[in-house]
């Protein structure tokens, strides 16, 4: 069985952030949130890194971080472009806004040819994430069913105080075995607790705070490729007439159809760290505050 490849998506610019955040130091040694990625991910085993990017960034990218982590851990570079579409397709016109997630694991069809996990450039996982997630990858292979999975985190341990975010609620059964996710794309805290709005503030939903919670960590065979492919080809024929310009394919709606279908499983393994991300500029002192308290309880060395 192949060795699971780590795959982090970088390609979007962060647009309530501003600016490319995914190369924005978050230490005085000029390290990134990625450094630390690939730090955990090479210590639970990960031998390679798959690097999503637009091919605009590709010289500040590599500057940044690819050259300086391609001397530890073999490394390759896939472009998600909005070109990048299936015979008989076109971008629609004056369309600047990327497909989503699930086209920019599309885009590593010819680069995976084994397990893989994905993640988000600009998130902080924790060690714990990186070795449960390694360890289901080896240990696990399609046979009847898809047999992927993911690592939820408490609600509680990803929200921020400086806005709404956007998180999958994630439903189990009773072996821990993903049932479905509810997307709400506008999740913030007032007080100790945690609501939703879906009418842009007009109402309210209250949330637990222990409610799990994708973090975009996804662990798959790579037989999730050619069902992206199915999947893309749809999302192009039916939901792109409706919103040419924001209309995106995300990764989780792949896998919630695949879980309709009985097609694939998902187990999900629960993460205790708290993960920390910068999705506006306020965050980043929060996150440079926690790596410096990790590195303070060693578990990080100052260099690496």
């Amino acid at each position: 069985m192949e060795k699971p490849v780590l795959v982090i998506m970088a390609a979007g610019m962060g647009s309530r952030y501003g600016g490319l955040k995914q190369i924005d130091p978050v230490d005085e040694q000029g390290h990134i949130i990625m450094d630390f990625s690939i730090y955990d991910a090479m210590a639970a085993g990960f031998e390679k890194v798959v690097f999503i990017i637009k091919k605009a960034n590709e010289a500040a990218f590599k500057e940044s971080i690819g050259n300086r982590v391609s001397k530890k851990i073999q490394v390759e570079y896939v472009y998600q472009e909005l070109d990048k579409l299936p015979e008989g397709f076109t971008v629609p016109k004056d369309r600047e806004k990327p497909f989503g997630t699930g086209h920019a694991i599309l885009c590593c069809k010819d680069v995976l040819t084994g397990p893989f996990a994905v993640i988000n450039a600009d998130d902080y996982y924790g060690k714990h994430a990186y070795q449960a997630i390694y360890d289901y990858l080896t240990n696990h292979k399609d046979d009847e069913k898809y047999r992927y999975t993911m690592v939820g985190y408490a609600l509680k341990n990803t929200l921020t105080e400086n806005g709404h975010v956007a998180r999958g609620i994630c439903r189990t059964d009773e072996e821990g075995f993903l049932t479905g996710i509810d997307e709400r794309t506008h999740i913030e805290k007032q007080g100790e607790k945690a609501v939703f709005t879906e009418d842009d503030g007009e109402t309210w939903t209250e949330v637990s705070m222990d409610s799990t919670v994708s973090m975009n960590m996804w662990g798959f065979s790579r037989s999730i490729l050619q069902e992206l492919e199915t999947g893309f080809v749809s999302f192009l024929n039916n939901e792109i007439p409706k919103n040419p310009q924001k209309a995106e394919y995300f990764l989780p709606f792949a896998v919630d159809r695949l879980l309709r279908e009985g097609k694939a499983s998902v187990q999900v393994l629960t993460s205790q760290d708290k993960w920390y991300g910068v999705t506006y500029k306020e965050d980043k002192e929060m996150v440079v505050n926690a790596i410096s308290q990790l590195k303070k309880e060693g578990l990080y060395p100052e260099e690496f």
